[in-house]
C-alpha cells in the first residue's frame, strides 16, 4: 500500500522555522500533517510547535543535507538556504519544492530581472551595479539601489537621491533600477502543484510604513479596476508557468500612474501579503502551500468578506524581550484577529505579528483598522 502524504509516515522537512513556518504548522495540524522544521535559533516561534525541531544553519551544506536524508519532502519559508544541499536529495528521491533550481533564481535578484526581460514580463528598467562603477547609471536620481543577494523585509533596499549617496551606499553585488512614479503597491499569490493546477487569492492593495520600508497595511480586496486585478493574475500565472515551479510564489507590484502594471519581486513561498487568507478567504495561503507541494487538488480562493491586516513591527530603537501594549482593547473589537510570532525578543524594526481585521464593507474595514492602529503598540520590556 502506498505511503499517504498525512500521518506520521510523511515526513516533511522545513527549512526556516518563522513565523511563516508557525502558520503553516497551524494549517498542517488540521490535515494531519507533521513538519519537522530546521532553523539556527533554538528560540525560533517554531520551535515549540513543530512536530521536531531541529537547531542548525539553513546554509551549511552537511546540516541541510543530514535535515532531509530521512524526508519524503523539503519546503522552504525562506529563499536563503543550501541549494547544493537540496540537489543533492533530489537525486537520491528527496522531493524538493519549491525546486532549487527556482529559489537560486529568484534570490538573486540580478537573475530574478534578467528573468523578467527573458520571458517578457513588465518590470521596472535595471542595470548591474559593482563597486567600482562610477558612471554610466543610464537613469536620473533618484534611484533604487538592490543588493543582488541577502535582503529581507526593508533591507538590503535603498533609495538613493545623488553619486555621492551611491558611492556610498552598497558595496556588494547590486542592481540599480529606475524609481518608478507608481499609484499603488500590489500583490497577488498563485500556487501551482505537480499536475501543473494553478489557482491565484484576489489581489491586494499594500501601504508601506516609510521608515522601516516594510508593508504596515494590507487591503483586500484591492480597490482596482477589474481589468488590472485580472491582468495582475494572469501576469502571476505566467510567472509561475515560466518557472515550472511547484508551491506557492507571491507576485508583488507597482501600478503606475498610466495604468501599467510592473513587477517589483517575486517570493517562492508564503507571504507577509498572504496572511489575511486566514481570515478573510476560503482557503489560506499556508493550507494552499501544502495542497500545492503534496499535488493535492488547490483550495477555493475566494473572498468570504473584504479584510485587512496591519503588521505589528518593533520600533527602530527597540531590543529584547517585548509586551504587546493594548492588546486587551483590540480582542475587544469585534472582526478583529491578532497573531502573535512567539518571537523572545525584537530587534529594530522586526516583525512581531500581524492582526486581521474583518468586515461587511471595505470602509468599515479602514475605519476599524485606524482604530486598531493608534490602539495597539510593541514595545520592549
Amino acid at each position: 500500500m502506498a505511503k499517504t502524504w498525512y500521518g506520521s509516515e510523511y515526513k516533511i522537512g522545513v527549512l526556516g522555522g518563522g513565523q511563516l513556518g508557525r502558520m503553516l504548522i497551524q494549517a498542517a495540524n488540521s490535515l494531519d500533517i507533521q513538519l519537522h522544521m530546521l532553523d539556527p535559533d533554538p528560540q525560533a516561534p517554531c520551535a515549540l510547535i513543530s512536530h521536531s525541531f531541529t537547531q542548525g544553519s539553513l546554509l551549511d551544506y552537511n546540516t541541510v543535507l543530514e535535515f532531509g536524508q530521512n524526508k519524503d519532502l523539503i519546503t522552504v519559508e525562506i529563499e536563503n538556504v543550501n541549494t547544493d544541499a537540496l540537489k543533492v536529495l533530489e537525486q537520491k528521491g528527496v522531493k524538493v519544492f519549491p525546486q532549487p533550481r527556482v529559489l537560486e533564481l529568484i534570490r538573486d535578484k540580478g537573475l530574478q530581472k534578467q528573468f523578467y526581460l527573458d520571458n517578457h514580463i513588465p518590470t521596472a528598467p535595471f542595470v548591474y551595479w559593482g563597486a567600482n562603477e562610477k558612471e554610466g547609471l543610464p537613469f536620473e536620481f533618484p534611484v533604487v539601489h538592490k543588493l543582488r543577494t541577502g535582503g529581507y523585509d526593508g533591507k538590503g533596499v535603498t533609495i538613493v537621491q545623488d553619486q555621492q549617496a551611491l558611492e556610498n551606499s552598497f558595496k556588494e553585488a547590486s542592481i540599480i533600477e529606475a524609481c518608478i512614479a507608481f499609484e499603488k503597491e500590489l500583490s497577488v499569490i498563485v500556487a501551482r502543484n505537480e499536475n501543473g493546477q494553478t489557482n491565484c487569492f484576489p489581489l491586494v492593495e499594500c501601504e508601506f510604513n516609510p521608515e522601516a520600508n516594510l508593508v504596515e497595511f494590507l487591503f483586500s480586496p484591492a480597490e482596482v479596476q477589474a481589468d488590472i486585478a485580472t491582468k495582475a493574475q494572469a501576469i502571476a500565472i505566467q510567472i509561475i508557468e515560466k518557472l515550472d515551479m511547484v508551491g506557492l510564489l507571491a507576485v508583488e507590484f507597482f501600478l503606475t500612474k498610466d495604468g501599467q502594471l510592473l513587477v517589483n519581486e517575486i517570493a517562492p513561498r508564503p507571504h507577509n501579503s498572504g496572511h489575511h487568507t486566514i481570515e478573510i478567504c476560503q482557503t489560506s495561503q499556508f493550507e494552499q502551500h501544502l495542497r500545492a507541494i503534496l499535488n493535492l487538488p488547490l483550495g477555493n480562493t475566494e473572498l468570504i468578506q473584504a479584510g485587512a491586516m496591519i503588521n505589528l513591527i518593533g520600533a527602530k530603537n527597540h531590543e529584547g524581550p517585548v509586551f504587546y501594549e493594548g492588546l486587551e482593547n483590540v480582542l475587544s473589537i469585534a472582526g478583529v484577529h491578532p497573531h502573535l510570532y512567539a518571537k523572545a525578543s525584537t530587534k529594530p524594526f522586526r516583525k512581531m505579528g500581524h492582526i486581521t481585521i474583518t468586515g461587511a464593507s471595505m470602509n468599515a474595514v479602514r475605519e476599524k483598522a485606524q482604530l486598531v492602529k493608534q490602539s495597539i503598540q510593541v514595545l520592549s520590556k
